[in-house]
C-alpha cells in the first residue's frame, strides 16, 4: 500500500468496457512525511475521494483485485482515505 493526494480527476467518454462507471482521479505519490514523490499516476477511486484528500493506493495485480474484476486494465486503485498520520523519529 502507498500514500498519495488527489490533485485531480479525469474525464473519458470512451474507454474500456471494464472501467464503465468507475471515477478515475490524478494521485500525487507521497512519502511517509506528505512529501510529494516523484510522478503522479491515475487510479480507480472506489471509495469516494476527492481533491485534495490523502489516500492510500494499491499498485499491480492487487489493484485489479480491488476493482472486483482481475482481467479490467487497472494498475492503481485508491482503497482508503487517510484521516491522519504519525510517523516516529
Amino acid at each position: 500500500m502507498n500514500l498519495g493526494r488527489i490533485i485531480g480527476t479525469v474525464v473519458s467518454t470512451k474507454k474500456d468496457d471494464r472501467l464503465i462507471g468507475n471515477k478515475l482521479m490524478i494521485v500525487q505519490k507521497l512519502d511517509e512525511y506528505l512529501k510529494p514523490q516523484g510522478d503522479s499516476l491515475i487510479a480507480i477511486d472506489t471509495v469516494g475521494a476527492g481533491t485534495g484528500e490523502t489516500i492510500i493506493y494499491v499498485s499491480g495485480s492487487t489493484a485489479r483485485f480491488a476493482v472486483g474484476n482481475s482481467g479490467a486494465p487497472v494498475d492503481a486503485t485508491i482503497v482508503g482515505i487517510v484521516d491522519s498520520v504519525e510517523v516516529e523519529n
